[in-house]
C-alpha cells in the first residue's frame, strides 16, 4: 500500500486490515523484529516499537512486521498489581479467568487460590502479555507527554483456574517473583473472592450496560453494580474510549492510558463480579492488529468458543438462561472498517448456536448481547441497517427473548417485535410472553459517556409521554439514512442507566426474568417482565 501519509479522508476509503497493513509499511524502516516479550509465561500478539540499539532482523516466517521493545524485568518492589477483573470461561460452574495490570515486566506472575481466605496454598501461573504503542500514534490527554522513551508500554497478567467446583466461593490473591501477599502479612486488602456458577436452574441477577468510559458518571453506575450482587454483568461494547474517534480509523485520537484508567476505575467491581465484555466500535484499534482487536485479547478474557477469527463472539449459560456476545463490527454499515472481516462465519456461527441452544431441554430463555442497536430512534446513531439484515431474522427464528445493545448513550426499550414490526403494546410494568409476542430490545448505553437525546419526549416510569409514532432512521450498506416511521418505540430516557434482571427458576409451569432499569441515582426507570411455560 504506498501511502506515505495517512489523512481522515484516505482512511475512510480503507478497511481495518488495510489501514494496518499501512501502519506496519510505515515502522518498516525503523528496527523490526519478528516477536514478543520473552520470558516465562509470557504472550505477545501486537506491534511494540524496537529499541535504537537493536538490530534489524528479518521476520522471515511471517512477511508482515512486528516492532518489539527490549525490556527486562522490572524491580518487583516498585511494581503492585492493579486493575484486577475477572471473567467466566466457557463453563461458569468451573472455570474462571483472573486479569490484574502491572507497570513493567515482571517475572513469574501467578494466583493463589483457594476456599478460604487464610488458606490460599494452590499457586497458578500466569501469562504476562504487553501491549506497546509507538509515541508518534499517541494523541495525550495531558498538555506534556509522559517521559518514555519512543513507546508506550502496558503489562497484562493473565491467569486460568479450571476444575472449580460449581457454586463454591473462591478467595485469592495476585503477585509475581519477589511480591508475594501471603508472604509477611501483605493480604490484607488484596484479598478479593468470586462464587463459581451454580449447577441446575437456580434464582441469580445479572446486570448490563454499554458504553462506560472512564469519567465521574461511569463511577456513579459502576458503583451501582455492587448494590444489586450480581452474578456476573455483561458490557455491550464500548469499554474504555482509548480509541476516542470510534470508526476505526487510524487517523483517530488514541490513548491506550484510558484503559489504565478504566481498570482501576472497574476494580472494585470487577475482581469479584465476572464481567462478559462484548466488543464495540471503539475496540477496534488498528495498530495492533489486521481485525483491530490484538490488543483487546491481551487486556481481555474471553471464553473462546466462539469463531476464532471472532474473539469477541462467544456463548456461555447460567442456570436456564443462555448468553450470547455477537461483534456487530462484522456486519455494521454505518461504521464498516471491520465489515466482513469474519466472511460470514460469526453469522453462520449464530445460527448454529441458536439452534442447539433453543433445542437444549435445560434452557429456558435466550439473551443476546452486543453493540450496534438493532431498533433504537436515538438521533445519534439510530438503528444498525447489518444487524437488522443478517442477525434479527435468527433471533425471530430461534425466539430470543432479550437483545441488549449499546451504541446509543440513552436508554430505549421496544414492545415485542417480529419481522420488523410490534406484535402488541407493553407498557412499564408489563408481562412480555416471548415465545408467542417475539423479541424485545433494550439499548442500555448511557453507562458513563456523554448523553444523546431523542426527537420526541422521553417516556418513562411516573413520566409517561405515549407517542403512537416516532420518526427514526435505519444506517443501510454505503453509508445512507433511510427515514422510517416506528410504532416500537415504548419506554425511551435520557439518563445514565444500568438494568438488573432477576432470574426466577420454574415454579408452577412457569419461569420468568423480571427487568428492572435504574438511573444513575439508582432510581427505577422501567420494569417488566419476561415469561416463559416449562
Amino acid at each position: 500500500m504506498p501511502i506515505k501519509k495517512m489523512t481522515p479522508d484516505i482512511a475512510k476509503t480503507l478497511s481495518l486490515a488495510e489501514q494496518h497493513e499501512w501502519f506496519q509499511q510505515r515502522h518498516s524502516r525503523r528496527a523490526i523484529l519478528k516477536g514478543g516479550l520473552l520470558g516465562a509465561g509470557s504472550l505477545v500478539a501486537g506491534p511494540a516499537l524496537l529499541s535504537r540499539t537493536a538490530q534489524v532482523v528479518e521476520a522471515a516466517s511471517r512477511p508482515a512486521p512486528m516492532l518489539l521493545s527490549n525490556t527486562t524485568p522490572a524491580k518487583a518492589s516498585g511494581v503492585v498489581p492493579f486493575g484486577r477483573h475477572i471473567s467466566f470461561g466457557p463453563d461458569p460452574t468451573s472455570e474462571m479467568r483472573i486479569a490484574w495490570q502491572v507497570a513493567g515486566p515482571v517475572a513469574d506472575p501467578f494466583v493463589r487460590i483457594g476456599t478460604s481466605p487464610f488458606d490460599l496454598g494452590e499457586r497458578i501461573a500466569a501469562d504476562l502479555r504487553n501491549v506497546n504503542t509507538p509515541l508518534t500514534d499517541i494523541t495525550f490527554l495531558d498538555s506534556v507527554p509522559p517521559a518514555l522513551t519512543g513507546h508506550e508500554e502496558q503489562f497484562y497478567a493473565h491467569a486460568a483456574t479450571e476444575h472449580l467446583d460449581p457454586g463454591k466461593t473462591y478467595y485469592y490473591v495476585v503477585g509475581h517473583r519477589g511480591f508475594d501477599p501471603t508472604a509477611g502479612g501483605l493480604t490484607r486488602g488484596l484479598i478479593s473472592s468470586f462464587i463459581t456458577a451454580p449447577r441446575g436452574k437456580v434464582p441469580f441477577t445479572f446486570t448490563a450496560f454499554g458504553d462506560q468510559g472512564a469519567t465521574y458518571d461511569a463511577l456513579a453506575t459502576t458503583n451501582l453494580i455492587l448494590a444489586q450482587s450480581p452474578a456476573f454483568h455483561l458490557h455491550a461494547g464500548d469499554v474504555s474510549y482509548a480509541e476516542d474517534g470510534g470508526s476505526g480509523l487510524i487517523t483517530d485520537a488514541y490513548d491506550p492510558r484510558l484503559w489504565d484508567s478504566f481498570f482501576a476505575e472497574v476494580e472494585p467491581t470487577a475482581k469479584t463480579v465476572p464481567w462478559m465484555v462484548s466488543l464495540g466500535n471503539h475496540e477496534m484499534e488498528p495498530w495492533y492488529s489486521p481485525d483491530g482487536y490484538g490488543a483487546d485479547v491481551k487486556r481481555l478474557d474471553f471464553p473462546g468458543n466462539g469463531p476464532s477469527i471472532c474473539p469477541g463472539t462467544y456463548s456461555f449459560t447460567y442456570g436456564n438462561v443462555a448468553f450470547i456476545s455477537l461483534d456487530p463490527n462484522d456486519v455494521s454499515y454505518e461504521l464498516p472498517a471491520n465489515f466482513g472481516y469474519s466472511h460470514g462465519r460469526q453469522t453462520s456461527w449464530l445460527g448454529e448456536t441458536l439452534k442447539q441452544l433453543r433445542n437444549d431441554s435445560v434452557i429456558d430463555f435466550i439473551v443476546v448481547f452486543f453493540h450496534h442497536c438493532s431498533y433504537c430512534t436515538c438521533t445519534a446513531h439510530g438503528s444498525e441497517g447489518g444487524v437488522r439484515q443478517f442477525w434479527t431474522p435468527l433471533f425471530d427464528q430461534y425466539h430470543v427473548d432479550l437483545v441488549i445493545n449499546g451504541h446509543n448513550h440513552i436508554y430505549e426499550r421496544t414492545d415485542p417485535i417480529r419481522g420488523g414490526a410490534p406484535t402488541v403494546v407493553k407498557p412499564i410494568g408489563a408481562t412480555i410472553y416471548p415465545a408467542h409476542d417475539g423479541t424485545t430490545y433494550v439499548a442500555a448505553g448511557g453507562a458513563g459517556k456523554s448523553l444523546y437525546s431523542f426527537g420526541v419526549p422521553d417516556s418513562y416510569e411516573h413520566h409517561v409521554d405515549n407517542v403512537t409514532s416516532v420518526v427514526s432512521y435505519v444506517n443501510e450498506a454505503g453509508g445512507t439514512e433511510v427515514d422510517e416511521t416506528v410504532h416500537w418505540s415504548r419506554v425511551r430516557y435520557t439518563g445514565y442507566n444500568l438494568m438488573v434482571v432477576d432470574v426466577a427458576p420454574p415454579s408452577l409451569g412457569w419461569t420468568r426474568m423480571g427487568v428492572r432499569t435504574l438511573n444513575g441515582s439508582g432510581v427505577e426507570v422501567d420494569r417488566f417482565t419476561l415469561a416463559r411455560a416449562t
